[in-house]
């Protein structure tokens, strides 16, 4: 056998070891909670730490900028790396909030599969559609874990139904709760028919206590939660509410599991059930049609550029998606863009904000290059043979803002972080002729990014800045032509965007580009 054909070989086999997926929820609903359960499931840290902490009790892992830690919110992505069993775990934390939804769909590009976390007492609320509908039109398949069922709730049938009749996923759960959700005593596998009761372990920082029982046993401690429960999995059967693994991979069904991930009930079934559930990296949809297999020569796309992620090395790390091949530390690859080569001497792995140096990389994994200030989100890398990943589209602002400092001897940090600030997609920087380069605008699909980016202005520049909110809440992509026709139009901007240059025409209202729109046949207006 050839050395080609074995190294070929090899990496196949390491990337079906991989698992890389993201874990999406409407804000609340547990997010960072559930990525520490799993990663205390795995043993790759001793005790989890609640994000409302009290006493030593930290804030989660992947939550690392002071703003999260503080508040108890994500709204940054992080990358967590661990083993468990023989499966390489690639877990990607995405922001819960709806004014992060750019960065969150740009991690979507970057998954194979997403558990889509719902709260049992809340169900299915605004950003969790949202974001299902991003793994819809990626095709992403979904898993549903029903968190907080140690609280009151829903009841499980409703739930189910809810998914069924909202957004048309036919649930078949995995594992049934005993007992009313705020009254939770453990599950029934439906597989197997084995049933776990489950204890909080005291102080609920480490794994849950479980215990195997017969259904005598649980029918004689438990009585009528173990007979409600036995009447709808008989109700489940009928409705023939079965796993499917072709229906859960074309996004027809989604398996569902119960528990809570702040006291780590049912976290170790969902990990056992991604294992052994989820699909490994695939082939993956490129620019010219076709698909570039797992085991082709090296190729990766950057998904998330972050700078600052840790005080002690003050530098800038690019995210990539291993989509296929063999990386190598130092290898030389090729940027697809402009065709230069690009030395990866720096690459390393994440765990929150922790890192560590890497020499290897398979195709699921997240890898890091530090300082890679040539790079930007979207980019593709590769080795030998050519390919260009499709770009990661950004989403129409709606929020805008002139920046300022009045501290002229600032002046240059502000540039350097207004720079940086658009290079990692914080949020999008427009330059206006009116206003000049000393004034620049942010743009922003939610108004909290604002305040990201004027605290990471503060804290990593030491600039201090003044925002004043503008008139508008739409923009449209226009041209040369459309700038020249929209300069005698009142309450209309054309502002040019930093990153790409693009001309952005902006309006205060939807009704006003529309008037726009309408005296003007030939203008462009894309929105």
């Amino acid at each position: 056998m050839s050395q080609s054909v074995l190294a070929s070989t090899g990496v196949a086999a390491e990337a079906s070891r991989r698992r890389t997926f993201a874990v999406i929820s409407h804000p609340d609903a547990g997010k960072s909670t559930m990525t520490e359960a799993l990663a205390l499931h795995a043993r790759v840290i001793g005790q989890a730490g609640a994000v409302h902490g009290k006493g030593d009790r930290r804030g989660v892992v992947s939550d690392w900028m002071a703003m999260e830690q503080e508040r108890g919110i994500s709204v940054t992505s992080a990358a967590l790396q661990f083993s468990y069993r023989d499966t390489v775990i690639n877990l990607l934390d995405t922001p819960g909030h709806a004014d992060f939804s750019e960065d969150t769909y740009r991690v979507l590009t970057a998954v194979d599969s997403a558990v889509m976390l719902l709260d049992a007492a809340k169900g299915l609320e605004p950003q969790t559609l949202k974001l299902f509908e991003v793994c819809r039109q990626r095709g992403i398949p979904v898993m549903t874990f029903i968190n907080k069922w140690d609280r009151p709730g829903h009841e499980a049938l409703a739930l189910m139904d809810e998914i069924e009749q909202r957004i048309g996923l036919r649930p078949t759960p995995l594992t049934w709760p005993v007992g009313i959700a705020g009254h939770f005593h453990g599950v029934v596998d439906r597989r197997t028919g084995v049933f776990t009761r489950m204890q909080r372990s005291p102080g609920g920082a480490d794994l849950a206590i479980e215990e195997e029982m017969s259904a005598e046993e649980a029918a004689r401690q438990f009585g009528g939660d173990w007979d409600t429960a036995a009447e709808e999995l008989e109700l489940l059967a009928l409705s023939e509410a079965d796993y499917d693994e072709k229906d859960f991979l074309a996004g027809r069904s989604t398996p569902v599991l119960f528990g809570a991930a702040v006291a780590n009930l049912g976290v170790r079934q969902l990990l056992n059930v991604l294992l052994e559930l989820a699909p490994a990296p695939s082939a993956r949809p490129t620019t010219s049609g076709t698909d570039r297999p797992v085991d082709s020569t090296f190729s990766g796309f950057v998904f998330k550029i972050q700078a600052n992620m840790n005080r002690t090395h003050r530098d800038q790390l690019a995210f990539v998606r291993v989509c296929s091949g063999r990386f190598e530390r130092g290898m030389v690859v090729t940027h697809a863009g402009t065709g230069k080569p690009f030395t990866t001497k720096y690459a390393q792995q994440m765990f929150g904000q922790g890192r560590d140096t890497i020499d290897e990389a398979f195709p699921g994994d997240v890898i890091g290059l530090v300082n890679a200030t040539a790079l930007g989100i979207g980019d593709t890398l590769y080795a030998g043979d050519p390919v260009q990943f499709p770009p990661l589209p950004s989403f129409p602002p709606e929020h805008f803002a002139v920046v300022r400092t009045s501290d002229t001897s600032a002046f240059k940090r502000f540039r350097r972080g207004i720079e940086q600030l658009d290079g990692e997609g914080v949020v999008q920087v427009l330059r206006s002729e009116q206003r000049g380069d000393q004034a620049p605008v942010f743009a922003a699909v939610g108004p909290m990014q604002f305040e990201v980016a004027t605290h990471r202005l503060e804290a990593e520049f030491g600039v201090k800045v003044q925002l004043d909110r503008l008139p508008y809440e739409i923009a449209a992509r226009t041209d040369a032509a459309g700038q020249e026709i929209l300069r005698t139009e009142a309450n209309v901007e054309v502002m040019t965007r930093v990153r790409d240059n693009a001309l952005l025409a902006v309006f205060p209202h939807k009704w006003r580009m529309r008037t726009v729109a309408g005296r003007y046949p030939d203008l462009r207006l894309d929105t």
